[in-house]
């Protein structure tokens, strides 16, 4: 018996998309651990952020299944991050322009 409330609106990805994506989140783990052997020094943190984002959009793209998703849920993750990028920019604001007493 199926319920019509629990129907998948999206389509199932074959075993391979899985696969492939999989070996692209190792391939980025690979990349991030082999750039944190280098001295790259004030890109170091930003190349680090940058494929931490690319692996979550992956992660949540397709193991998370926000790809085939409704529109409602996308455009709460959607605010979700912005609310998180602007706390995430008035800390680092907040950090350059304290003054350190000594």
């Amino acid at each position: 018996m199926e319920n019509s409330e629990n129907t998948n609106h999206g389509q199932s990805l074959s075993y391979g998309v899985y696969i492939s994506v999989w070996v692209g989140l190792v391939g980025l783990t690979v990349i991030t651990v082999a750039l944190a052997g280098l001295n790259l020094a004030s890109l170091a943190v930003a190349v680090a952020l940058a494929i931490a984002i690319i692996k979550s959009i992956m992660v949540a793209g397709y193991f998370m299944h926000v790809r085939s998703d409704n529109k409602v849920f996308k455009i709460f993750i959607g605010i979700c991050l912005v609310v998180f990028l602007v706390v995430i920019i008035l800390t680092f604001f907040d950090l350059t322009f304290r003054t350190v007493i000594k």
